[in-house]
């Protein structure tokens, strides 16, 4: 199903800057030499799909770099994306760890850096560290509170506005890791965005209209920058 480059990636766990701030990678010096060891790391381009929902549950994809899309399809073709998956985020957790089908399709949005460790060698790995199972277990438990926060977001946010505000906001936070300035790249098309927030493509194209002259963002090619954070904040409440 991969499109796999040949040649390693040259991320290096020791040295990742999202380590510190991410749930599963940041581990003993111990877990983390065994944890480089286990897996290919890989290139992938965009629009490639490290799994399909309902297909068979082979292993746990960690995103190195680049962003990652994970959608679900309707009986009737429907599609809405549930998550913008980023460095540092391991894919396929709940699937692997309990034997069931993947629940959702993952696919990359931009040039990425794939870590993919097949099943048996990562619940191998799990059971020799204990840290390990227990960020796990931590990653599971944070998989669950984004989808309740998103099914809230899609289900008693009142306005589209307000919905594409809570998305923007939450994108910009993860990207900046911490940092003053709130600015990421917008890998989604308009259509692909109106998917995530549950509204129209015409809607949110007027929506991000707005926002630039309210100067709530800034917007330079994909580069977006948030321009006053707690405006946007109130919009989403």
């Amino acid at each position: 199903m991969l499109a796999l480059s040949t040649a390693r990636s040259v991320c290096d766990c020791g040295t990742c800057e999202y380590r510190s701030l991410r749930m599963f990678c940041n581990l003993s010096a111990e877990g983390l030499a065994d944890f480089q060891s286990v897996g290919v790391q890989a290139a992938l381009p965009k629009g490639a799909k490290l799994f399909q929902e309902d297909g068979p549950s082979t292993g746990v994809f960690v995103i190195c770099t680049g962003q990652v899309k994970l959608s679900c399809t309707s009986r009737y073709g429907k599609t809405l994306i549930l998550k913008i998956a980023i460095p540092g985020d391991v894919l396929g957790l709940g699937a692997v760890i309990s034997g069931s089908r993947y629940e959702v399709t993952a696919e990359t949005i931009e040039p990425a850096q794939i870590k993919t460790i097949q099943r048996e060698e990562f619940l191998s790995f799990i059971q020799r560290h204990a840290e390990a199972s227990l960020h796990a277990a931590k990653a599971l438990s944070e998989e669950y509170r984004t989808a309740f926060f998103d099914a809230r977001r899609l289900a008693l946010s009142g306005s589209a506005a307000g919905r594409l505000a809570r998305v923007l906001l939450g994108w910009g936070r993860a990207a900046s890791c911490d940092k003053s300035e709130i600015r990421f790249t917008m890998a989604l098309t308009h259509e692909e965005l109106a998917n995530l927030v549950g509204s129209s493509r015409e809607t949110i194209t007027r929506m991000l209209g707005r926002f630039k002259r309210e100067q709530l963002i800034q917007i330079r090619g994909a580069s977006v920058r948030i321009l006053s954070p707690e405006r946007l904040e109130q919009l989403s409440a």
